[in-house]
């Protein structure tokens, strides 16, 4: 299978593509989702021993969802430096330490997604966080014993892997 052609069905926040795709004999339609490339951080702030999440209003659910601190890439931005931005909008912390834990492809069967998700760990605060007004956002912050963690129920994907990642190696 390989794609013979690539339309632009909307192109607004996000992009739709509309793929032809050759299979054999055979050409099939395909709608791909393309939001961009995104990064994710489980956050470990080291003088309070203590995870920090985020809690958001999320358009997907339609509902507030506790996960990792996350955005969008800004174009040819490095994940590293994209997450480290995002870490002090949203969190207000400033990184010390920043290991990639994993690169994903959350619904690759309809989106051209990929997160680069990291840990990092944090010790200083230099600002406010809760995320940025022009963006409508409003973060909290939460935070989290290493025990509550794990105990905790997750239903983002790009939190369970981070979660699951810190059961075997921290």
């Amino acid at each position: 299978m390989h794609v013979t052609d690539r339309k632009t069905a909307y192109d607004g926040h996000f992009k739709l593509r509309l793929l032809t795709v050759q299979d054999g004999d055979e050409q099939l339609k395909r709608e791909r989702f393309e939001p961009g490339r995104a990064v994710a951080a489980l956050v470990w702030d080291t003088k309070k021993e203590q995870y920090v999440l985020t809690r958001q209003f999320r358009i997907g659910p339609e509902a507030e969802m506790l996960e990792l601190a996350a955005g969008m890439i800004d174009g040819d931005e490095a994940p590293e430096t994209a997450i480290r931005r995002e870490l002090h909008e949203e969190l207000g912390y400033d990184v010390d330490q920043l290991a990639q834990i994993a690169r994903i492809y959350p619904s690759p069967g309809t989106s051209a997604e990929v997160i680069t998700v990291f840990f990092a760990e944090v010790s200083h605060q230099s600002g406010q966080g809760g995320g940025l007004a022009e963006e409508s956002e409003k973060i909290e912050a939460v935070f989290l014993s290493a025990e509550q963690l794990q105990q905790q129920l997750f239903e983002d994907a790009k939190t369970i892997i981070a979660v699951q990642w810190a059961r075997l190696h921290r």
